[in-house]
Order: C-alpha cells, then structure tokens, then sequence
C-alpha cells in the first residue's frame, strides 16, 4: 500500500485535537505526516501547543507557506493564513480544510455570532476542498445539528468543537483513501444562502444601541459575549460600559 504524505497546517485546541487523532491513526492509515505548521496561540495554554505534539512525535516544523514540499494530502484546521494556488498545488490528491461552520452560509470568521444574531436554529461544521477563495470550496462533509433555543456563542463553540472534532475522526479514513463526492457550493446557495463575514466585523456587532428593542439588545449579548475577549458594550458619556454575565452567584 502507498504511504500517503500528509502536510498539517492547524492552530488552537481544535487543531491539537485534530493533529494528535491523525497522529495515533497514521500506522492504521498507511500515512506518514511531512510535517505542519501552525502560529503559537498563548492564549490557549502549553496544553494544546501544536509545536510541542508535533517535537514529541518527531514531526517538522515547516517555517512558512513557500516551504511546503511535495505531498498527497494538505489537511487545515483552524489554520490563519490564506493559501495561494502555487500552495494548493503541492498537495497531489488535495488540500482540504475543516471549517467550523455550515457552508455555504457562513465563510469566513465569527460564524458563532452571526448565527446567534441572524436567528438561526440550524448550525454545523464542513470539510471542504481549499481553493484560493476564502472557505469556498466543494464540500466532501457536513454535520448539522440543531441550535438550541436562547444558545450563547460559547455554547455554540463548544457544541460545534464536538461536532468538528468527531467530524474529523470519522471522515479521517476517507479522506485519506478518496472515498468522498465534491458537493459544489454553489448548489447549495439557493437552499441555504451565503455569506463571507471578517473578523473585523466583531468591533460593531458589540456596540449596543440602547434605543434597539430588547430582544435585540439580548441577541447581541448573547452573540458576542465570548469568554477572552472584549465583552459586549454602549457608550455613555462617551464611555464603553461593559454587559457582564450574572451567573446568579
């Protein structure tokens, strides 16, 4: 059988989980793992530090994007950086990308919060084909799940990160043998539409207006309140002041 070449390009503890899987399945699998990249988050603790998992098991560190080499397979998770066709190209079979979201709805960043404020009651994660279009690639696989009623974003993340994390182990050995249909995006668009959201767009959607109704104002909190990062506000007097969460404590 063909040792398949795997390149990993992935961050956060999604990526360490994911990488760490990949890790324990490549004697199973027939394949061997070229080496990865990633960007120190340390925000996320030693715990899941991808640098660490990768010296342990005796995996290169590749230093930048022009330094891929020759492989069958480049597999991305929660990886920060767009990819370049002359990038794409150095994977054989494919290079694909786990995104934690539906597609087509939601490319792009902040899928937690805008699902929350668009009202959604459906959500989900996809593994999709890289191009060089930000998450637009056909989909090889999708998980859906319901959202549940009055759901915070961290709730969201956290049952997202389940279906992302099972996902990937469980389409892992399709992926490595080609066993997938490409599904195009744009097939989907008129069932599910689609939107391309950045992360710039987090700076407004915190800003509460007070004269928006009240089940507005509570959608957006709900939507934007994150643990790590900056909490939802308004501005009085020309100050933020910032909503916090009465856990009744």
């Amino acid at each position: 059988m063909h040792t398949k070449k795997v390149i990993f390009l992935g961050s956060k503890p999604i990526g360490y989980e994911c990488l760490a899987h990949l890790i324990s399945s490549k004697d199973s699998l027939g394949i061997e793992i070229s080496g990865i990249m990633t960007k120190t988050r340390k925000e996320f603790g030693n715990e899941h530090d991808l640098n660490t998992l990768a010296a342990q098991n005796n995996i290169p560190l590749i230093g930048n994007l022009d330094e891929l080499p020759e492989c069958d397979i480049i597999y991305s998770v929660q990886y920060h950086e767009i990819l370049k066709q002359l990038h794409i190209d150095k994977a054989r079979q494919m290079a694909i990308n786990l995104h934690m979201a539906p597609l087509p709805e939601y490319r792009g960043s902040n899928q937690f919060s805008f699902a929350i404020i668009d009202g959604k009651t459906e959500f989900g994660t996809t593994i999709h084909r890289i191009d060089t279009r930000i998450d637009h690639g056909d989909i090889l696989f999708q998980k859906r799940f319901p959202i549940p009623e009055n759901c915070w974003v961290n709730d969201l993340y956290q049952l997202t990160y389940k279906a992302s994390l099972n996902l990937f182990k469980q389409t892992l050995s399709h992926v490595v043998s080609g066993n997938y249909e490409l599904i195009p995006q744009q097939i989907l668009v008129g069932k599910y539409g689609t939107n391309l959201h950045f992360r710039n767009e987090m700076v407004t959607l915190r800003q509460i207006d007070l004269n928006w109704q009240s089940d507005i104002i509570e959608k957006h909190i709900r939507a934007t309140a994150m643990p790590g990062f900056e909490p939802p506000y308004c501005v009085i007097d020309g100050k933020k002041v910032y909503f916090s969460l009465n856990t009744g404590l």
